[in-house]
């Protein structure tokens, strides 16, 4: 079985080229993934539209009435980074539901991974940091509501913290947040995770690697977990135009082959979502957001 792959070609909501959020990363990452033999019909699952039940879960009932209605006040979407009309409405439903679909694909297969979510800025009031849905908080709600998982772990190593995440599940004994990121980066004001590792101003390979080799150990000790939400965001990159983290290729790969072999060696199913990456290249952010695929290739 090849590695179980959710992607839709409305992750795109068609933002103009020079947009601070470099939408034409979804289709260049499907193309990469395609070009690498990743993307078969065995492989893909289409998403679809996370309905308003699933969405209130995480999030506060008029904020996704308003998202849904495309009549979101002028100062969230000043906060979240660009206006809610129809196609980003219709964009963050499909990217949450990807993350759900996915997540049953992993309970099920062992591993499986979104071309799009880890929007972890959006809180439970509201969206923040170009994150409408927060889709890792909706999938663990509804995996818990639903029965299908008891422990939840996020591991969160998006360049930014995770606060969005931590503010949904804040409190909640069958999930643990924890988000290692650059200390000196966005959000300016952080929500505590269950744990937060913030590492210095231009944190390369090695100290990144073994920071994280660490903590690994200590994360899979505190739970018999029943799945692991990866966000494998690439702004950790040296050349990310919003990072300030200086991993290379060989370290993001070295990255996530620490977190996915560490858990699936445990058989702990993980999800994996492509989190953030704003370089100015996007065919060589869509190839750096390619390598969480190519990994999870070896697991399936």
């Amino acid at each position: 079985m090849p590695l179980q792959i959710v992607h839709h070609p409305d992750y795109d909501a068609g933002f103009a080229v020079n947009h601070r959020f470099p939408m034409s990363k979804y289709p260049l990452l499907m193309d990469a993934l395609r070009a690498r033999g990743l993307a078969g019909p065995n492989a893909l699952n289409i998403a679809e539209p996370a309905p308003a039940s699933w969405l209130k879960l995480a999030h506060a009932a008029d904020y996704v009435d308003q998202v849904l209605a495309c009549t979101v006040p002028e100062k969230i979407e000043r906060e979240i980074g660009f206006p809610v009309g129809s196609r980003v409405s219709l964009r963050a439903q499909l990217a949450t539901g990807g993350t759900m679909l996915a997540a049953r694909l992993a309970l099920r297969h062992g591993i499986a991974c979104n071309t799009a979510g880890g929007s972890h800025h959006a809180r439970r009031a509201q969206g923040a940091g170009f994150c409408t849905f927060n889709d890792v908080a909706v999938a663990a709600l509804m995996l818990l509501a639903e029965g299908a998982a008891q422990k939840i772990l996020v591991v969160d190593l998006d360049v930014h913290q995770g606060d969005g995440t931590a503010d949904i599940l804040a409190g909640d004994p069958r999930a643990f947040t924890f988000s290692m990121h650059g200390d000196r980066n966005y959000p300016v004001h952080k929500i505590a995770s269950d744990l937060d590792i913030a590492l210095p101003d231009g944190t390369g390979d090695a100290a990144y690697l073994e920071r994280l080799g660490g903590i690994l150990p200590e994360l899979s000790a505190r739970a018999r977990w029943d799945i692991v939400f990866y966000n494998a965001g690439v702004d950790v990159h040296a050349e990310d135009r919003l990072g300030r983290l200086s991993l290379s290729d060989c370290g993001l790969r070295a990255r996530d082959e620490a977190v996915i072999g560490h858990f699936r060696a445990l058989g702990i199913p993980v999800c994996g979502v492509i989190g953030g990456g704003y370089s100015s290249d996007v065919s060589a952010l869509a190839a750096r957001h390619a390598i969480l695929f190519e990994v999870g290739s070896g697991y399936a």
